[in-house]
């Protein structure tokens, strides 16, 4: 079971930074970009390997979502937009393909042309890009996106994110020129993931306002039809300017996209069987396990099936707020940490679907293995006297459970760090040196968590420990994490093949104080800010990978979340109404995929 992540702009990002495999030198291509100067597809390729030239056009599709919308700008910071907006309505200079670690080819851009010093690119603009309004995408729209997407009232992941983008250059009718402040290996793939705006449509409607005019966008789909909170259909644009450009050739087949909202996946779930909607990615072991079969499953008219993936799995966990005094002790968190049974949980709730978290890059050659050596080792001994010592003499190893004789040594450990921390039984409660009792609440934004979290509970128990859980409504919950106002809570730290830039949003001081930024930890750590900066700045794949490895251990050693579990393929369910391509592609989402899929 892997939760949504109602981090919207994590979300909405991910498919773009899902990305790539670090080589050294870093040269200039005209249709297309990457790392290491290689594509896969060369100039004037017909369409992506992962896409049909058979696709055809038309037809209806309805899928779901959990919550509520009230906005229509996925980029800001209040509220919670409509699912599907920032894909199907708004665009960037170039997109990724789905089958090469890090690639970028021009959409909005035909042309991407990176300077031999490294520290500009310059983008000519494709002269058939066209709003939904008909009028042309310039680059003056493109200035004043990057210029928009910097401010401090959008939300802050992108000035992190795009903060090594200095400036913009209109050049001529058709060329902007961005400006870097300083040499790093991906800032021209980052800059090829700007959305880019009509400056005319924002100078009308203010960007960050809660209008909920459909917004202008150069992409596929425009906005026909919404109920605030109810559904949202979106609407193929017939005069779509990028139809037969070859990055979007057999993708975006369908003519209508409605979402329709629901309080909750188990209320989706039955929906879904009732026909309500076409096509389910199931995040709940137990819906894949039990609840999604019946006739409609027997005589195919539903279709469940498991689809590989090689994406960078990143962390899922509960996560404590350090900013609340009761967790600012290593030890406190490292023995509640010990009362976490995995081994029950997936064998009594998941049926054994589940591996249990290693790495903050699980499923990924950056997970740190045994011990350190070579250069990972050197970058760590740098700060020997600043981190755990563990960091240097143990492997990365979760808690081992599987047996009650092994949950109750845990849970003789997790004693004795608390009472080396201070805390001690008085009447059957942990209490502090002044009586103050351990107590602490863990925030959910969805009920199927709430088992998992019962059996967490009773074993805090054990420890003298009150511990409550509680289900909040998803617009609630979105408010309070941006806020930081939790004590602990399950989040995903999504992570790309090659980390980056986001890594800052992610773990930095910087951040920690950044409301509505992803280190809703609150980690202020001097090592782990400058191992962010070894992996922002790293020029070799050696270097990049060292980096993420000793930036795992020390974050793993410094037991700042209790790590959970994941799953290295999707689970989908869907009816059987649809066409698709023979070949999958390898690094991609489930939305990803469904857009190369077509009506029957």
């Amino acid at each position: 079971m892997k939760i949504k992540n109602y981090f919207h702009h994590v979300k909405y990002l991910f498919p773009l930074i899902l990305s790539c495999l670090l080589l050294p030198a870093v040269v200039s291509a005209s249709h297309g970009v990457s790392i290491d100067g290689k594509l896969k597809y060369p100039a004037g390729f017909s369409h992506f390997a992962y896409t049909s030239d058979q696709a055809k056009q038309g037809g209806e599709i309805t899928l779901h979502a959990i919550g509520s919308f009230d906005k229509m700008n996925p980029f800001t910071l209040k509220g919670n937009p409509p699912e599907g907006i920032a894909d199907l309505v708004f665009e960037t200079l170039a997109v990724p393909s789905l089958d090469e670690p890090f690639a970028e080819y021009g959409l909005l851009a035909k042309d991407i042309e990176l300077a031999d010093d490294k520290m500009s690119v310059t983008f000519t603009l494709n002269e058939k890009a066209r709003f939904s309004d008909g009028s042309p995408v310039t680059p003056d729209d493109v200035k004043f996106s990057l210029e928009t997407m910097k401010k401090d009232e959008i939300n802050p992941f992108y000035a992190s994110y795009y903060q090594d983008i200095n400036r913009a250059e209109i050049i001529s009718s058709s060329k902007i020129r961005f400006y870097f402040a300083r040499p790093n290996r991906e800032i021209h793939m980052i800059a090829c993931q700007l959305p880019i705006f009509s400056k005319a449509f924002y100078q009308k409607y203010q960007f960050n306002s809660a209008d909920m005019t459909p917004p202008v966008g150069s992409g596929p789909y425009i906005v026909s039809d919404f109920k605030q909170g109810k559904f949202i259909t979106y609407k193929k644009n017939p005069n779509y300017w990028g139809k037969d450009i070859a990055c979007r050739r057999g993708m975006f087949n369908f003519g209508t996209i409605t979402f329709k909202y629901f309080m909750d996946q188990i209320v989706a779930v039955e929906a879904f069987k009732a026909g309500e909607f076409d096509f389910m990615h199931v995040n709940i072991a137990k819906q894949w396990a039990r609840d999604l079969e019946g006739n409609q499953f027997e005589s195919g008219k539903i279709i469940k099936e498991l689809f590989p993936h090689k994406n960078n799995q990143g962390m899922q966990a509960f996560v404590f707020n350090v900013r609340r005094p009761l967790f600012q002790d290593i030890r406190v968190r490292r023995a509640l940490g010990m009362a976490f049974d995995f081994d029950r949980t997936n064998k009594t709730l998941f049926f054994n679907q589940y591996t249990q978290m290693q790495s903050y890059f699980s499923n990924s050659n950056l997970a740190a293995t045994g011990l350190p050596q070579g250069l990972e080792l050197k970058l760590l001994e740098q700060y020997k006297d600043q981190v755990p010592p563990e960091v240097f003499t143990t492997p990365l190893t979760p808690v081992q459970t599987g047996s009650p004789q092994a949950l109750r040594n845990n849970l003789r450990s997790a004693m004795k760090l608390l009472a080396e921390a201070g805390w001690s039984i008085k009447d059957g409660k942990l209490t502090d040196q002044n009586g103050r009792p351990f107590e602490f609440e863990i925030l959910l934004s969805s009920p199927s968590f709430e088992r998992v979290m019962a059996d967490f509970v009773k074993n805090l128990e054990t420890l003298g420990i009150k511990a409550a859980y509680r289900t909040i409504d998803p617009s609630l919950y979105v408010q309070r994490i941006q806020n930081f106002d939790f004590d602990m809570t399950v989040e995903v730290f999504a992570q790309s093949q090659s980390p980056g830039n986001e890594q800052r949003y992610y773990w930095s001081s910087a951040a920690a104080d950044r409301k509505g930024s992803h280190n809703i930890i609150g980690i202020k750590n001097p090592v782990v800010d400058k191992l962010v900066d070894h992996i922002i700045y790293a020029t070799t794949q050696e270097e990049l990978t060292a980096a993420c490895k000793a930036l795992d251990r020390v974050l793993w050693y410094n037991y700042y979340l209790i790590p959970n579990w994941y799953l290295p393929t999707y689970r989908l369910a869907f009816w059987n109404k649809f066409s698709r391509p023979d070949t999958l592609p390898v690094y991609y989402t489930p939305f990803q995929l469904l857009l190369t899929w077509w009506s029957k």
